[in-house]
């Protein structure tokens, strides 16, 4: 595609013959609405301010944003002026900071940050940030960067760096990613496949996924845009603390596509009561696109169950993979049916053979490559591998990574990217097993850390999807953890009820399981739990559980990161 995001917006601006754009809404489900024409204006004048601090074609913005308008201007005001964006994600897990600081601080080294862009609200806690990395041109809030006149003096080119996003981290450091404008735009369009050509019904979306994650940029910011829809943005954390926040912007703005993780349609399933919906209509939502982390069955049927009587269909549930080396989307089920999935024998699928079966682990079809895409499956030793064995799957296509920012390669063969995922194909279409790494290994059998956690999900008194399976070598062998996060009310032998239904469901029996509490186990940036990091802090006694967030508490890192902002600037001085 020869294109590039900030010619994309100018076009979408041109074309607003319907006054389209980002709605963004806050908490209380208030909405500000942004026009294509209103995001160009801004960002012309951020991308003034920015050229004024002296950040250059080339130079990386790193963008530390909430989910408001600002993250737009900042993002589209670097291609006006062919800076790189790095979006990073805000301190939102405040009994982490020491953490956050930590990881923020490294990012910025990585990418060689020429600026931090950020508001006044997490403005108060950057200092504890620059304090280990200074960027060249300092911290400046977003509204000291509007500026007079509009700057479009150095648009990029398609093959120019269009962001920088950093992948997951799950099992080592996060690593920053360097897409093109014709990469991110080749995988953003290649997406609305999904969408029949005969269609009469005009793209449009609703997200609360986060915009510093590639599920929430690339796959809702970039479609907008690119086809001149309309986007309706929630911000995360709105959405964890009332669910029905987004079916009811679902409803209320006719969305037709709305993606989200597994984790979310359970949350949603479990948390949102009936009055909640009143007067929603879910029948616009013809894709419920689910990816991100593994997609379970049980939770897609409970689902379509729940939020049937409103309207929701069972064709809408749209399993999805991809991964932020390949921008984003790999492949797509059929959202023309129901989501697939087949129950395949345990002993056969640990021995590296997919056969279906009457009783065994139930697995959900993530379908089949999108456009430009092809999928592989190959050995240890590299070779292919036919259907129905399971092995590394690798892929290739018009969006995949050619480097990291600091130019090191990827892991890469030819035009094949090793994605790091086992899995295999079966009726031509892709089944997930897991990370390579995270496997674990019982009596020389594989298992997937999934199938032992997600038997604990229905216990009562763990949170769903907040658990950790993984093994540990000792002198005795390999040892099976299962690192459980608890609710208030969970019961006294709750690790003996997980390592029946684990036994139950697995038929692993595992060596300990350990409760925790709520928000212990480490994540990455987007959510993911870090199992190789639970098991090194549980080695080394740190796996404990986050700092209380007390007004003294977030005070404290005020006073501190503001100490370290004043003295970072008498030394600049």
């Amino acid at each position: 595609m020869d294109a590039t995001l900030h010619s994309l917006l100018m076009r979408a601006a041109d074309q607003n013959e319907s006054n389209t754009g980002y709605r963004y809404l806050d908490r209380r489900e208030r909405e500000t609405f942004r026009t294509y024409p209103d995001v160009v204006d801004r960002a012309g004048r951020i991308a003034s301010g920015l050229s004024r601090r002296g950040v250059r074609p080339g130079d990386t913005v790193a963008i530390v944003l909430p989910t408001t308008p600002d993250f737009t201007d900042v993002f589209f005001a670097c291609s006006f002026i062919g800076a790189i964006p790095v979006p990073l994600y805000p301190p939102v897990r405040l009994g982490r900071l020491d953490e956050y600081f930590v990881r923020t601080a490294r990012m910025l080294k990585v990418a060689d940050a020429a600026i931090l862009v950020t508001d006044r609200r997490a403005g108060k806690l950057m200092g504890s940030v620059v304090a280990k990395f200074m960027p060249r041109a300092g911290v400046e809030r977003v509204d000291s960067l509007v500026e007079e006149p509009p700057s479009t003096a150095n648009p990029p080119t398609p093959d120019d760096i269009a962001m920088v996003q950093f992948s997951s981290g799950t099992t080592g450091h996060p690593k920053p990613v360097a897409l093109t404008h014709r990469q991110v735009l080749a995988n953003a369009d290649a997406i609305l496949d999904i969408v029949p050509e005969d269609s009469t019904v005009k793209p449009s979306g609703v997200s609360w996924l986060p915009l510093y994650h590639d599920m929430g940029l690339i796959g809702c910011v970039m479609p907008a845009v690119l086809h001149c829809a309309e986007l309706t943005l929630i911000p995360p954390e709105a959405f964890l603390a009332k669910p029905s926040i987004w079916l009811r912007a679902i409803g209320r703005y006719g969305a037709l596509i709305s993606p989200a993780p597994n984790f979310a349609y359970a949350l949603a399933t479990e948390r949102i009561v009936d009055e909640e919906l009143d007067g929603v209509d879910l029948s616009c939502w013809k894709y419920a696109l689910n990816g991100a982390e593994p997609v379970n069955a049980a939770t897609m049927r409970a689902f379509t169950d729940r939020f049937s009587a409103w309207g929701l269909c069972p064709e809408a549930l749209n399993p999805v993979y991809g991964l932020s080396e390949a921008s984003l989307a790999v492949t797509f089920a059929d959202g023309q049916r129901p989501f697939r999935s087949v129950v395949f024998d345990r002993d056969a699928l640990g021995a590296g053979r997919a056969e279906a079966s009457e009783s065994g682990v139930e697995l959900v079809s993530v379908g089949r490559p999108i456009r430009g895409f092809d999928v592989r499956i190959r050995d240890e030793s590299g070779e292919a591998v036919a259907d129905g064995c399971v092995g590394n799957i690798w892929v290739r296509g018009p969006s995949v990574m050619e480097r990291y920012l600091d130019n090191s390669p990827p892991p890469k063969d030819g035009e094949w990217l090793d994605t790091g995922d086992c899995g295999f194909l079966f009726s031509s279409e892709l089944y997930i097993t897991g990370r390579r790494k995270d496997v674990i290994v019982v009596r020389g059998q594989n298992h997937s850390p999934q199938s032992i956690e997600l038997a604990v999900d229905d216990v009562n008194g763990v949170r769903t999807g907040c658990s950790a399976a993984v093994s540990s070598l000792d002198a005795d062998g390999e040892r099976v953890l299962v690192f459980v996060e608890t609710r208030a009310n969970a019961a006294a032998d709750l690790a003996e009820q997980c390592r029946l239904a684990i036994l139950s469901s697995s038929g692993i029996n595992p060596d300990l399981v350990v409760p925790v509490s709520a928000g212990t186990l480490p994540r990455t940036s987007s959510g993911k739990i870090r199992r190789r990091e639970t098991l090194r802090r549980w080695n080394a006694g740190e796996l404990t559980p986050p700092a209380e967030v007390t007004p003294l508490h977030l005070a404290g890192a005020m006073a501190k990161s503001a100490w370290s902002t004043w003295v970072h600037k008498v030394k600049r001085d």
